[in-house]
């Protein structure tokens, strides 16, 4: 394997995973299986592909389902470590406090972060390329934005610097943000640690007021999967198994416990589920160590057992289930 565009990499791996509810109350996003593969693991897997195999992981939400899937790194070709954070210290304040590891024996003051929620193909190598002839504090990889309704946006300058950002509604022309950026230590070297700070509502505007070309855009053409809300795991879960020439049926998790009778349709099993007599599961998510009921029937849901947790918005108690619309 060639050396690699970036020698070290931040996988932002702390969110609480809000829209990805009831499935986040047992695992960390970065944990959940996409197609039967932990997130997180084809993260790692894609960098280690591209010749960055020396990582940083930040935890804060559910953290050990995330290092028993990753370890140490060296099952999957990489040399893993972790950034922990109490309280969640957000999109400028993990980079911050992770510092120490991502400069720990290196000269190196560029690093690429990578958010631990969606799963990209963009070029790292013209990434790189295009972050060093600009001069940039911050590279931002983007697509077109083809979806102003359920994304924010980026907005340009003909020279291809960020000038401003949208939020989710606002139908102006502008680019996708695909969570992998080009960053100089020195963007955030200047934050105090241990402190809560966002980059694109709070750090990035100040830079890019200091300076008109801090912030740069890479755009490109390059796959985008979002893994933001349960429907988007389902749907990049079919995604997958289909172009592995599985269609319709994504891998399922470990010791499960099927009935011959039940009915398990387009459906997501993780580990230690069992699915009892005459149950029908039809565009389902089921968490680990959940028991789908004799004879009961769910349709387009994230099923977890509800543990004594009280339900959210929009979710319910089904017996000793929690149950989410997808």
């Amino acid at each position: 394997m060639s050396a690699g565009a970036f020698s070290r990499a931040l996988v932002l791996t702390a969110g609480l995973g809000t829209r990805l509810r009831p499935l986040t109350l047992v695992r960390a996003k970065a944990a959940v299986p996409v197609d039967g593969e932990p997130l997180a693991c084809r993260i790692v897997g894609w960098l280690v592909g591209n010749g960055t195999a020396d990582l940083v992981l930040n935890l804060y939400h559910r953290p050990a389902s995330i290092t028993a899937a990753l370890g140490d790194g060296s099952d999957l070709g990489a040399r893993i470590r972790y950034s922990w954070e109490s309280p969640v210290l957000g999109s400028a304040g993990g980079p911050r406090h992770a510092l120490p590891l991502l400069l720990d024996g290196t000269t190196a003051q560029t690093m690429l972060l990578v958010n631990g929620d969606t799963l990209t193909d963009v070029d790292l190598g013209k990434l790189a390329a295009q972050h060093r002839r600009t001069g940039a504090l911050v590279t931002m990889a983007l697509i077109v934005n083809h979806w102003p309704d359920k994304y924010g946006g980026v907005l340009l300058d003909q020279q291809g610097a960020v000038t401003g950002f949208t939020r989710r509604g606002d139908q102006r022309p502008s680019f996708h943000f695909i969570g992998v950026q080009a960053a100089e230590v020195d963007a955030f070297a200047g934050l105090d640690d241990g402190v809560p700070a966002e980059s694109v509502m709070e750090v990035y505007p100040k830079l890019m007021a200091t300076r008109g070309d801090a912030v740069m855009g890479f755009v490109s053409e390059a796959r985008f999967q979002d893994i933001g809300t349960p429907d988007d795991l389902l749907r990049t879960s079919l995604e997958l198994a289909a172009a592995d020439g599985r269609p319709d049926q994504p891998r399922w998790g470990r010791q499960l416990r099927i009935a011959d009778s039940a009915s398990i349709v387009r459906s997501m099993l993780w580990d230690d589920v069992s699915v009892e007599a005459g149950a029908r599961l039809d565009e389902c998510i089921v968490a680990d160590g959940v028991t789908i009921p004799e004879g009961s029937s769910f349709t387009r849901c994230a099923i977890v057992r509800a543990n004594d947790r009280p339900a959210g918005p929009n979710e319910s108690r089904v017996g000793d289930l929690l149950v989410a619309r997808l």
